[in-house]
């Protein structure tokens, strides 16, 4: 048996773990909310993060009352955030720096994220240089997080057993959706708090995690 072995690949989610893009969706739900007469809150936006685009859609007509239709909720939502990462992107910290360092040794990555495939490309494009072998996003499957989907088609995409695995994520719906797929599933919490339990794994942060810390959680 091998021990502090280097995973075979790492899965990281986007929104809120590898980049912080939820005040770009807080602004854009406000903006769409406010033609409806609706305040919306933190407390509504939080209910909506890591889901699914067309489960967040369905949660914003619902609590909005808003007739337009899943489709055109989206369309706009994504354009709005999609505008503000163009002005600017904020990265999480030490994401980029641990990405760099699992490239020099060779280990697969991939992105797994239930924005739309154009904005996880907007993103990707922006990174510098090339951070992932490839990109699973919300366009791309049938089941969105918290199913295991996402995380098992980012798997075999890469040609790996989840098991093998580690999957970086921010959201309760996240952190199902890499535990359901098998995957060495690590939360580091944002604006969500993600439930400790046991044998879940929880980070503050990914500043200072270097490739030692990965060995560490197959050790």
């Amino acid at each position: 048996m091998l021990f502090n072995r280097l995973p075979k690949a790492v899965l990281w989610d986007m929104d809120g773990t590898l980049i912080d893009s939820e005040p770009h969706w807080l602004h854009s739900e406000r903006e769409l909310a406010r033609v409806h007469d609706f305040d919306w809150t933190e407390e509504d936006s939080k209910s909506m993060v890591g889901l699914s685009l067309s489960e967040s859609s369905r949660i914003f007509r619902e609590k909005t009352g808003t007739h337009l239709s899943h489709e055109e909720i989206i369309n706009h939502l994504t354009a709005s955030v999609s505008a503000g990462l163009e002005r600017e992107i904020i990265w999480r910290p030490g994401a980029k720096e641990l990405l760099k360092e699992l490239r020099r040794k060779g280990v697969k990555t991939a992105l797994v994220t239930m924005s739309l495939r154009s904005m996880a490309l907007q993103v990707v494009d922006a990174m510098g240089f090339k951070a992932f072998d490839v990109v699973v996003a919300g366009d791309d499957v049938v089941h969105g997080k918290p199913n295991a989907e996402p995380y098992l088609k980012a798997a075999a995409l890469l040609g790996e057993n989840p098991a093998d695995c580690v999957a970086f994520e921010d959201s309760i719906s996240g952190i199902l959706s890499a535990e359901a797929a098998g995957t060495k599933a690590v939360g580091i919490p944002n604006v969500m708090i993600i439930p400790a339990r046991e044998g879940r794994i929880l980070w503050e942060t990914l500043e200072g995690k270097s490739i030692k810390d990965l060995r560490k959680l197959f050790a």
